[in-house]
């Protein structure tokens, strides 16, 4: 049988104008600056990947990634792309401080590999693909940009609203309340990114109880390294807590399984790769942990690949692939086909998909 190998690779910008900075409450983006990465086979089949640098959240750069990816596209070219499983734990080890390098890299490979053998990328994951509905973020901004901003997701169809907080929890009170009036009562996911501490969370949760609102799960309350403040708050909090930053490898995963540190985690390819995304979300189902699937500020090209493990695997209870929709323009490398599988309301549909990820750059 004929061996396929990766024969040629190369690296470009992906990027986008966004319709409003993207602001949380570690910073902001201002428009989508991502690097797209190519594979291409012998028998000339191509796959896509992307890096998408959050440098206020992870610390990584954009000229850091691009020398990274440089480098591993010297260093895997001429390997078999059956050897994806050895690929994925060799970058996994040598550029542990730049994991959207990584998942960029293995995700070209996956969709090369996914194409060569003509299935669609779920098909690694599971069974059968469920349909999956993605929330819609509020970033963090004014009341007047929140009340806008809310009406006009809620007119397009959207019915789940996560809320971007901790920057100022005055503000942050007026701007849920906002929300919940303005939603009809759609569920409220909050975010904190970081930007709480414990005893400001559990004061905050409280306050919003007393005025009758009670979110579906609180994200992120604390600083990553605050352990004892995360488990503070998820025993004291009332509702789920779920484990962003703090969880940003396998290891952290079975820490937070082992503490109790959160009743949920989530998953993002930036912070895991697409091999690793799937045993961290074994692992945490196996527990008993709810998992979210997120991202980072990612084109279709990466949220659908997202949406293709969660659609695949079927455990993710909280869906969060959402950035789509905060891009006001194509990204500038010849724009985005076969995006039939997302519609208007955030619904993504994988079952369309004939092969690979199902997007082509």
């Amino acid at each position: 049988m004929q061996k396929i190998f990766i024969k040629n690779c190369l690296i470009k910008p992906l990027q986008a104008k966004l319709i409003s900075p993207f602001r949380t409450a570690l910073g902001q983006h201002d428009s989508l600056e991502n690097l797209a990465f190519y594979v291409e086979l012998s028998d000339g089949t191509k796959g896509f990947g992307e890096a998408a640098v959050a440098s206020h959240i992870t610390g990584e750069t954009l000229q850091a990634t691009q020398a990274n990816l440089e480098l591993i596209a010297k260093e895997i070219l001429g390997q078999e792309i059956s050897g994806y499983l050895a690929i994925s734990s060799y970058l996994h080890q040598k550029f542990a401080n730049n994991k959207c390098a990584v998942a960029a890299v293995e995700m070209a490979i996956l969709d090369a590999l996914t194409k060569h053998l003509n299935i669609p990328l779920w098909k690694l994951f599971g069974s059968a693909p469920a349909k999956i509905t993605s929330d819609i973020t509020i970033v963090i901004s004014d009341l007047d940009e929140t009340i806008a901003t809310t009406k006009e997701f809620y007119r397009k169809g959207f019915r789940t609203f996560k809320v971007k907080i901790g920057r100022d929890d005055v503000l942050d009170l007026k701007r849920v309340l906002a929300v919940k009036k303005h939603t009809r009562n759609s569920p409220i996911i909050l975010d904190a990114n970081q930007g709480y501490t414990a005893d400001q969370t559990l004061k905050f949760l409280k306050e919003l109880k007393r005025l009758g609102v009670k979110p579906k799960l609180i994200e992120q309350p604390v600083n990553k390294e605050d352990w004892e403040g995360l488990k503070k708050v998820s025993q004291l909090a009332g509702i789920p807590v779920c484990a962003d930053e703090s969880a940003s490898s396998v290891s952290d995963v079975v820490r937070i399984i082992k503490e109790k540190a959160a009743l949920a985690i989530n998953i993002k390819l930036m912070k895991f790769g697409l091999v690793q995304a799937r045993e961290a979300a074994i692992l945490a189902s196996a527990a008993g942990i709810d998992l979210m699937i997120g991202g980072m500020m990612e084109s279709p090209l990466a949220m659908t690949a997202a949406a293709h493990v969660a659609a695949g695997m079927g455990c993710f209870k909280y869906i969060d692939l959402d950035t789509p929709f905060f891009i006001s323009t194509a990204p500038r490398i010849g724009g985005l086909r076969h995006v039939t599988y997302l519609n208007s309301k955030g619904i993504y549909d994988v079952s369309k998909v004939k092969c690979g990820i199902g997007i082509d750059l």
